[in-house]
């Protein structure tokens, strides 16, 4: 079986395989790979097979990072929830994965990293790649009626909070750059009260420009201040809870809710089958009760690496404790030119 290197940015073929294959999602396209390249400076590349009519029958996409802080690391793919392998067989996974364990030995890398929504416990062995990190995921079912999908809703914690109601809440939708300004404060907001620094405006700007109509933000205001706000996006059948902020002061009004009853009710009406939460780490049991609390479907997310590799600074508790403390004393400006630098280096 030969298998092919090609650019995903510049040969056709990929989108069109992206398109067509049942298995893909949003991380797999090429404009969110653009929006990698653009904002990080990463350099994708697309390990596939490919048929006697040239187009391609299998592929894995990955992004080479080239960081002097965290080292050379080719990885599939990064600041995605998960990003399955398109593959047919086990035969295939294997000289694809063995490909690019050619180019981690010959270029230097660190190592690879995989994220898939799942893979067998053969595939593993044969592929020697050894568990880095565990994560759930959940998915919420829309292919049934609304009243199945309201059932599975917690009855004090979601469904008294939207049947109550508040009739000076306004919600915006759109993808302008006034609407972006509004998400982007919340956002600073949100990760400053979990001791994170904000993903960089140009990520989200170039989410914008290379999504186009499959993103949307919404926002929701309370008196012509904004309370809270999520970021979607939409490829094929499925649209993907990827970002979300609010404004803790105004938590009494469900404003976050509020917000995903829209965006459930939105996906429904335009003929979407799933609701992609995305990833929750384990160490966010109150992220993972919430996302529960909707009813959607909860399945664990392991990352795989080869070869095995040593805990990273970003997974040393000691060094993030103390970056947490670091960040409190940071100023916005400051706190956000942070993340700028920061996210490069640990896609």
């Amino acid at each position: 079986m030969q298998i092919y290197r090609l650019d995903p940015l510049s040969d056709p073929r990929w989108q069109r395989f992206v398109q067509k294959h049942p298995g893909a999602g949003v991380f797999h396209s090429r404009p969110w790979l653009e929006a990698l390249h653009d904002t990080y400076g990463y350099e994708p590349v697309a390990y596939a097979v490919i048929g006697p009519d040239q187009e391609l029958v299998s592929g894995i996409p990955f992004c080479k990072i080239r960081s002097f802080v965290t080292g050379r690391r080719l990885v599939s793919l990064p600041f995605s929830d998960h990003c399955q392998p398109l593959v047919e067989n086990a035969e295939e996974l294997m000289a694809l994965l063995a490909a690019a364990q050619d180019d981690v030995r010959r270029e230097g890398f660190k190592y690879l990293e995989l994220r898939p929504l799942h893979l067998a416990e053969q595939e593993l062995v044969l592929a020697r790649l050894s568990k880095s990190s565990e994560a759930v995921v959940h998915r919420l079912d829309l292919a049934r009626s609304r009243t199945e999908i309201v059932g599975g809703f917690h009855k004090s914690c979601i469904l008294r909070k939207i049947r109550g109601g508040h009739a000076n809440l306004v919600c915006e939708e759109g993808r302008s750059e006034f609407l972006l300004g509004k998400f982007y404060r919340l956002l600073v907001l949100t990760r400053r009260r979990l001791q994170l620094p904000p993903q960089p405006l140009a990520w989200f700007r170039n989410l914008v420009d290379r999504l186009g109509d499959a993103l949307t933000i919404r926002v929701l205001s309370t008196e012509g201040v904004p309370i809270a706000s999520t970021l979607t996006l939409t490829f094929k059948r499925v649209v993907t809870y990827k970002y979300s902020c609010s404004n803790p002061q105004f938590n009494s009004l469900g404003g976050t809710i509020h917000l995903i009853w829209r965006i459930i009710q939105d996906a429904m009406q335009a003929g979407a089958t799933e609701l992609d939460w995305g990833k929750s780490d384990l160490d966010t049991p109150g992220l993972i009760v919430f996302k529960d609390h909707w009813g959607a479907a909860k399945s664990p997310l392991t990352f795989y690496r080869y070869p095995a590799s040593v805990m990273t600074c970003a997974q040393n508790p000691a060094v993030v404790a103390a970056s947490k403390r670091l960040l409190r004393a940071f100023p916005d400006p400051v706190f956000t030119a942070v993340g700028g630098f920061l996210y490069r280096h640990v896609g």
